[in-house]
């Protein structure tokens, strides 16, 4: 990199943005730490962080599929309130139909900190309704969420502390969903993940719905 003249971006303290609340209804951990899944559609991850702008605070909730490691919803708001969490799970769910692979009723499991808009009676009715399985981690603990942290600080180091998704400083929630939307469609289709092969999560997946839709090679 010294060569090329190229210089790495460092990654920087964050605001504390996992607050709980003391009537939340707190769900138990059913993942452990084990942030693996068999198939997509079976564990989801989420969280939110923030982006400082020109005009105040904007914060960014998204929802990964933990099979591929697949952004399935996002969405940037200028308030913490249980909207900014809800509305990426309504965006994953009808993502997941419009890609004919819908969400199984009882199969998915819905892990996030116990942040009070992951354990408020809306989200959590919600889940119910859609038939998904709550989890969330204690408080305190980045271990208990350790892969959405870890999306978290790559979307602020790739795509927040560089002008390669805007070009310039963040003026208005606007600039920060512009940006946002570049490098999630960058992430799932064209960033290569170790983790997966060199692979990209949208290959992952298609590689792993090819696999079940291959006909029976005929016996001899």
């Amino acid at each position: 990199m010294r060569t090329l003249g190229l210089q790495g971006v460092v990654r920087a303290k964050k605001l504390r943005t996992t607050i709980s609340a003391a009537d939340g209804t707190r769900a138990g951990d059913l993942l452990n730490r084990d942030f693996t899944a068999p198939a997509p559609n079976r564990v989801w991850v989420t969280d939110f962080t923030y982006v400082r702008t020109w005009a105040g605070f904007a914060y960014v909730a998204f929802i990964v599929d933990v099979f591929a490691q697949k952004i399935v919803g996002w969405h940037a708001a200028t308030c913490k309130n249980v909207d900014l969490v809800m509305t990426p799970l309504r965006m994953g769910l009808w993502q997941r139909d419009r890609e004919n692979h819908p969400v199984a009723t009882g199969e998915l499991i819905h892990h996030s900190d116990a942040g009070s808009q992951y354990t408020s009676v809306r989200l959590s009715e919600h889940l119910a309704l859609e038939g998904i399985n709550p989890s969330v981690g204690s408080v305190g603990d980045a271990y208990d969420n350790a892969l959405m942290e870890t999306i978290n600080g790559l979307f602020k180091t790739e795509c927040i502390r560089t002008t390669v998704f805007h070009p310039g400083p963040y003026r208005t929630l606007a600039d920060v969903e512009y940006a946002t939307a570049g490098w999630v469609e960058w992430y799932n289709n064209r960033r290569l993940h170790g983790t997966l092969g060199m692979l990209t999560p949208v290959e992952f997946e298609t590689l792993h719905y090819q696999a079940l839709a291959r006909e029976p090679e005929p016996t001899k």
